[in-house]
This record gives structure tokens, C-alpha cells and sequence, in this order.
């Protein structure tokens, strides 16, 4: 990690429950759930955890789904599971559930995860306690009110802008997926509260749905806008309409929190998606929009080639937190996956971009002219904050705690919520960083680094005999069982130890040493 010259030191709040990864889809669905978790492995093993707190949401009940779902929809999202699915044809078809969008174990703990996440993010942000909240499992932009739709059940975004209105004024949704934020948008499409704003392919392309001209109706009418784009984009391409229609957005607007969802379909090489952005150029929109200074809600979405998807999102909760991440991606749980170059980068491709300078140029000018349109930011009449059931979790998260018996260990949550200050140093921690690794090359066995006058000790494996005190200390098994492997087999015969070696060995002369049965070879 090198921090970004620069840049403005953010808080960041991180939201991950280790149980998203355990729900599938099903056999050959290209939604996997699992991309999060190999998510989470970068973040962990990159070290980020240092630079921000992490959170395990508490999921959303069906309560707080119903402030934009029908009571109906949740309910039937709330009973229905594989086994008894027969019994609810009818539902099914009603509420689109069965393609698309399956019945399987667990949907209903699935949508409570990642609408809390999502949920517990915004109110972190309304009550100033970061100024980044990340949810890598919400950005499920396509279910609607009483439907699902492309993947989606519960729309945690439109759950989330609701929790931010509550305390700010007016809110502004930017969607980077290939596919158009149509969920969200036909929730705040008669409202001048939020503004939103999505990039998208258009032309034969699910959902069918952001045209240019759906600019919104009644009070909400030129606060919907659609940047419908063909197949092919490149970086330069995308970044040249995004950042000039944002920050023209942001003078007309003026809005007080964004909310920017992160589908990584639109990345080079996507499963689903036809655009053509390298990992940069996705990230570019996140760190374009973290440049304006506002409470940021940072959200999934589609993403459908898992080594890709998580490459992009754990570069972006880098940037989120202030670093930029280096190229080699670190040993973790995945590791098999990102092979054969172990590289961080997402490349473009070779692939055509339909995209004309032209065509851009006409869109980018129909949008510009909707927002003067607008005619400046809208006002909002003054009015009590809501009283929900959040608000007494908000207030006081940790309210358990003085029941936890002094002599038990801390709790993960608390452990997850701790940052790491800067210059604060750890030698089990920031083994490898800013030079403090024993500067060797973990492919060569040879290559140890060796200070003159310094005698060299020996490995310290399970299958070697110490002759010094083993509590933590020492060069780690690898190099050990490498260094083995190179040399062959010791030669039979006494053991060339002195004295005071043996001595050691045995702690003290009365004492007999310790033998250890090694199986024969």
C-alpha cells in the first residue's frame, strides 16, 4: 500500500458478514455471492483493515425492507424456500421470482445482509461517524417495489437514500453499471429529493429501461438522467463524459451526500457486460466522486468474472481509505484464482469501441442542456427526523458491552472497529512494509540476506531441533523447509554440535534431552 500524495484523510467505515459468501444462486447462474468474500480475502491480506473500522451490519428486518417494498412482497420473500416453492406458483409469477431471480436456501437471510449493510451505512454517514461507508454486497439497483428483477430482490440502494434523507436535504445517485439503475430510478422518479444519474449500455440491453430522453415527471421531471452508451467503451471515452456531466451536476445540484453504485459488469472481460474499462478507469469515477468532499455511500452491483470483481472493489476501498494498492496481489485464501500473472490491473481489451467521438459530443450536450434545465438546487422544507428503529442501535452500538466478563476475550466487533493510527508500528503486523522485511527473495532459497558479523541461525520447523529459545522469533518455515529441499538429505554420522550447543539442547545437565520420533524416509 502507498498512501496517495495528495489526498484528504477520510474515515472509513467497511461493512462485510462472513455468511454472504455462503449463499449460491445455483448451479450455472452467473450471480455468485462468493466474489464478496474473495473481495474481503484482498482487503485482509493488503492490509486495509489498518487504514479503516469494519463492521458486521445488523440485517435488515422486514420491517425496515417494508419503508420501500409492498408488505406483501416482503412477506413472500420472508416463507417461500426451495422446498416449498410448489405451494406458491402463483406468487412466483407475480413477483418474477423463478428465472432470473431463483429460490434458493437462505434468500431471505441473503437480502437482510445486504440491505443492512447498506442501511446501517447510511446512518453511520447522516450521523457524521465516517465519511466513507463501503458495502460491497448492496447495489441490487434493479428490484422494484413489489418485484424483483436482474439478480435483485430488496433494493438496498433505495433503502439506503431513504436512511440519508432523513438528515440531508437533497441526495444524489450515480450508478457506473452496464446495466441502468431502473430500480432506483422509478423510486425517486417524481421527486426532486434525489437526483440520479446512470451510465449505461442502451440498444437491446436488459432492463430496456434509461433512455435519454426519461428525464423524469412532475416535481421530479430533469432530475432522472440517462448517459446511454454503446458497446466498447474505452477509459479515455468513458472518463471524458462522466467527470465533465458530474461535476456539472454537482454546480446545478448541489447535493449534501452521494450515493455511488460500483457495478463491476462495465469492467473489460465481464461475463455479461460489452464495455471495455480496465480496473483504473472504473476506479477513476470512484476517486473523481470522492474528490467532492461529500458523505459518500459506496455500494456492489453486477459484476460477473469473480477474480475481476474483486480485483476492482478491493482497489476502490483502497482508494476509499486514502492508499493505492500495489500490483502484486498478496497470498490469500483465492490466491489460485488470479493466476497466471497474480497481477492486481484489469487490462482493457483489443475490442472496438462503437462509441464516436460524434455520438458522445450529441449525448453529452442533450445532457447538459436537461440540467439547465433544473434551474439550481431545490429547497426542502425544515421538519423532524423520523424516529425508527436504527436510531436506538445508532445511538449507542456498543451498549452490550459492559456485560462482557473482564476476563473473556474482546468480542470481533470490537476488534473490527479499531484503526490502526498512523505511525503506529507493529512487528507481527507491518512485517514487509516501508522496508522493515529481511530483505530477501521468497523464490530464491538462496538469497538471505545477511548482516557482516552476524551469524547466521537455523530454521526453526517442526521437523528441526532448536538450539535457541523459540517464542515467535526467527525466519518463518518456508525459507526453513526451502532450505532443506536445496541442500538434500543431512549426511549420516555424529552430529558436529559442540558442548555448549548440546547443553543447550538438553536446557541442563540432569535433565535427559527430549527425542522426537521422526517417520523414516
Amino acid at each position: 500500500m502507498e498512501p496517495i500524495a495528495g489526498e484528504q484523510k477520510k474515515r472509513v467505515c467497511y461493512f462485510f458478514d462472513s455468511d454472504i459468501g455462503g449463499f449460491h444462486y445455483g448451479p450455472g447462474h452467473p450471480m455468485k455471492p462468493t466474489r464478496i468474500r474473495m473481495c474481503h480475502s484482498l482487503v485482509m491480506n493488503y492490509g486495509l483493515y489498518k487504514k479503516m473500522e469494519i463492521f458486521r451490519a445488523k440485517p435488515a428486518t422486514k420491517r425496515e425492507m417494508t419503508q420501500f417494498h409492498s408488505d406483501d412482497y416482503v412477506e413472500f420473500l420472508n416463507r417461500i424456500t426451495p422446498s416449498n416453492m410448489n405451494s406458491f406458483m402463483r406468487e412466483q409469477h407475480k413477483y418474477n421470482v423463478g428465472d432470473d431471480c431463483p429460490v434458493f436456501d437462505g434468500l431471505f437471510d441473503y437480502c437482510s445482509i445486504s440491505a443492512g449493510g447498506s442501511m446501517e451505512g447510511a446512518a453511520r454517514l447522516s450521523r457524521d461517524k465516517c465519511d466513507i461507508a463501503v458495502n460491497w454486497a448492496g447495489g441490487l439497483h434493479h428490484a422494484k417495489k413489489s418485484e424483483a428483477s436482474g439478480f435483485c430482490y430488496v433494493n438496498d440502494i433505495v433503502l439506503g437514500i431513504l436512511e440519508l434523507l432523513r438528515y440531508h436535504n437533497r441526495v444524489l445517485y450515480i450508478d457506473i453499471d452496464v446495466h441502468h439503475g431502473d430500480g432506483v430510478e422509478e423510486a425517486f422518479y417524481t421527486t426532486d429529493r434525489v437526483m440520479t444519474v446512470s451510465f449505461h449500455k442502451y440498444g437491446e440491453y436488459f432492463p430496456g429501461t434509461g433512455e435519454l430522453r426519461d428525464v423524469g415527471v412532475m416535481k421530479g421531471k430533469y432530475y432522472a438522467l440517462n448517459f446511454p452508451m454503446r458497446d466498447g467503451i474505452s477509459d479515455e471515452n468513458y472518463k471524458s463524459v462522466f467527470e465533465p456531466v458530474i461535476r456539472q451536476v454537482m454546480e446545478s445540484y448541489d447535493p449534501s451526500a452521494i450515493v455511488l453504485q460500483c457495478g463491476t459488469d462495465s469492467l473489460s472481460g465481464d461475463k455479461l457486460g460489452c464495455l471495455n474499462l480496465s480496473m483504473k478507469g472504473h476506479a477513476n469515477c470512484v476517486k473523481f466522486v470522492k474528490s467532492f468532499n461529500k458523505p459518500l455511500l459506496l455500494l456492489g452491483g453486477g459484476g460477473y468474472t469473480m477474480r475481476n470483481v474483486s480485483r476492482a472493489w478491493a482497489y476502490e476501498t483502497g482508494l476509499a481509505a486514502g492508499v493505492e494498492l500495489g500490483p502484486e496481489i498478496p497470498v490469500n485464501e483465492y490466491y489460485e484464482y488470479f493466476g497466471p500473472d497474480y497481477q492486481l490491473d484489469v487490462k482493457s481489451s483489443n475490442a472496438d469501441d462503437l462509441n464516436t467521438p460524434a455520438y458522445l459530443n450529441r449525448v453529452k450536450r442533450i445532457v447538459m442542456d436537461n440540467l439547465r434545465h433544473m434551474g439550481g438546487p431545490p429547497s426542502v422544507q425544515m421538519s423532524d427526523v423520523p424516529s425508527l428503529p436504527i436510531d436506538a442501535v445508532m445511538d449507542d452500538p456498543n451498549e452490550d458491552e459492559d456485560l462482557i466478563p473482564p476476563d473473556t476475550r474482546r468480542p470481533r466487533r470490537l476488534l473490527d472497529s479499531r484503526r490502526q493510527a498512523d505511525g503506529e508500528l507493529s512487528d507481527s503486523d507491518d512485517e514487509g512494509e516501508g522496508g522493515r522485511r529481511n530483505h530477501s527473495k521468497h523464490k530464491d532459497p538462496d538469497s538471505i540476506a545477511e548482516k557482516p558479523g552476524r551469524k547466521k541461525l537455523g530454521g526453526m520447523g517442526i521437523m528441526t531441533t532448536a538450539s535457541a529459545p523459540t517464542h515467535g522469533a526467527g525466519p518463518s518455515a518456508h525459507t526453513t523447509v526451502a532450505r532443506i529441499l536445496s541442500n538434500g538429505p543431512p549426511p549420516a554420522g555424529p552430529s558436529s554440535m559442540d558442548d555448549s550447543e548440546k547443553k543447550s539442547e538438553s536446557g541442563n545437565g540432569d535433565s535427559e534431552p527430549m527425542s522426537v520420533d521422526t517417520p523414516s524416509t
